[in-house]
């Protein structure tokens, strides 16, 4: 496995597969990696004959330097779990050669990132399609993979490839779960013992909501429902949910007549969690 530090040396790496007409896939990730990123890891293998996989803690989408800092990292960890799963090359970047001193480029889907979980977290969506149109540029894959946990992000990023011609395949890779229901996350592993037992209620709210959308329910009923199941957890506090168009994020209100992503989001001790499932009447 090709390990880069910088820019150059992993186009370099890329030129070579190129070179013997290989197809090439991206994982952008942030390090600390669980079996989710290995998921998308195989989604990658599956459809391409080299992986690139990023490790870069993106500062421009943490809304607390608190938080960035408190964001776990394990370089030697991660880089063990990629020779066992196969990968070809990890891009670790510094900071200065992502963000270059004087920078002031950003991209950004101006609705679709100030919307729903963005009214949540201001400026988060602008930062992740900033870094992740860099990690574009940088690798030029022809395949990116991405977590459906944060649907609304992989919303925002097939839009920002397709408004920007990017030619690139965003592939969505289904949310992977402890034992428990709980999505995986990086975060995961801040929560204290009551909190993680009670963060599975997430995955409890979306199980009854599947359930209820089965059956002739209206919007309002199935956010009632999932507001009832989160109230009932005492260590949970509300701070996002998101009842939208499956496909194009818009609002809809009344019978549920087609499929309809529902977007969550909790605190748990302080630390924010997301999950999210598609439902269908």
């Amino acid at each position: 496995m090709k390990i880069c530090r910088t820019i150059a040396d992993c186009r370099a790496e890329v030129a070579s597969y190129r070179a013997a007409g290989e197809r090439v896939g991206l994982v952008p990730t942030m390090g600390f990696l669980h079996e989710g990123h290995m998921a998308l890891v195989t989604a990658a293998q599956e459809d391409c004959d080299r992986v690139v996989v990023t490790i870069f803690v993106n500062p421009t989408q943490f809304g607390e330097a608190a938080d960035l800092e408190a964001y776990p990292r394990d370089e030697d960890r991660d880089f063990a779990m990629l020779r066992t799963a196969g990968v070809d090359c990890v891009l670790v970047p510094p900071v200065e050669e992502v963000y270059p001193q004087g920078d002031e480029t950003i991209v950004e889907t101006t609705r679709m990132a100030n919307m729903l979980h963005g009214l949540v977290r201001p400026g988060h969506f602008r930062g992740v399609t900033t870094v992740v149109a860099r990690l574009f540029n940088f690798v030029q894959p022809d395949v990116a993979c991405f977590g459906e946990k944060d649907y609304q992000q992989l919303k925002i990023v097939r839009r920002m490839t397709r408004d920007l011609a990017f030619p690139i395949e965003v592939r969505g890779v289904p949310t992977v779960r402890e034992a428990d229901g709980l999505a995986m996350s990086s975060r995961n592993v801040r929560l204290g013992p009551e909190d993680r037992a009670a963060a599975r209620v997430l995955c409890d709210a979306l199980d009854h909501a599947e359930s209820w959308a089965a059956t002739p329910r209206t919007v309002e009923g199935l956010r009632a429902t999932i507001t009832d199941v989160i109230k009932g957890q005492p260590r949970a506090t509300l701070k996002g949910l998101d009842i939208v168009e499956a496909e194009t994020l818009d609002e809809i209100t009344g019978p549920l007549t087609s499929p309809a992503a529902i977007m969550l989001s909790a605190e748990f001790g302080g630390i924010l969690l997301i999950d999210q499932r598609v439902v269908f009447p």
